[in-house]
């Protein structure tokens, strides 16, 4: 007799710049958050990328009712934070189809297109040129 998981977890990407987070919500009693198998206060320890993340089960009521685990790689910690929620918020969407509506007005929905721009040939950065001399 083969063992059947009973825990059931939704599964979502976020991404954000260069950052990409793998989230997974399964329903829970008490809220939890690890990401990178550590403690959420503890990966985001700047109070501000902490509320970026929460801001999403803050919109939808729903923070006391998951455990969320996350696998975040790539980018800085404000990238990956915004990759984390991005994520989160896909995956409530998936729980929940009637939460698309707020998520979606308050902008959770929406990956962040903003990256950095590449370098052209010819020039210091991407838009900065050399100082420019008559002679």
């Amino acid at each position: 007799m083969a063992t059947e998981k009973t825990t059931r977890y939704i599964g979502a990407t976020g991404r954000r710049k260069t950052s990409a987070a793998r989230v997974r919500i399964t329903p829970a009693t008490k809220f939890s958050m690890t990401v990178n198998d550590r403690e959420f206060d503890a990966y985001f320890p700047v109070a501000e990328l902490r509320r970026v993340i929460t801001s999403v089960f803050d919109a939808t009521e729903l923070a006391q009712k998951f455990a969320v685990t996350v696998k975040v790689v790539g980018g800085g910690v404000s990238s990956q934070a915004g990759a984390v929620a991005h994520g989160v918020a896909r995956a409530l969407e998936a729980y929940d189809k009637d939460l698309r509506g707020k998520l979606k007005v308050k902008g959770f929905l929406k990956r962040d297109p903003r990256s950095v721009e590449r370098k052209k040939f010819g020039l210091k950065k991407a838009r900065k040129a050399p100082t420019w001399s008559k002679r």
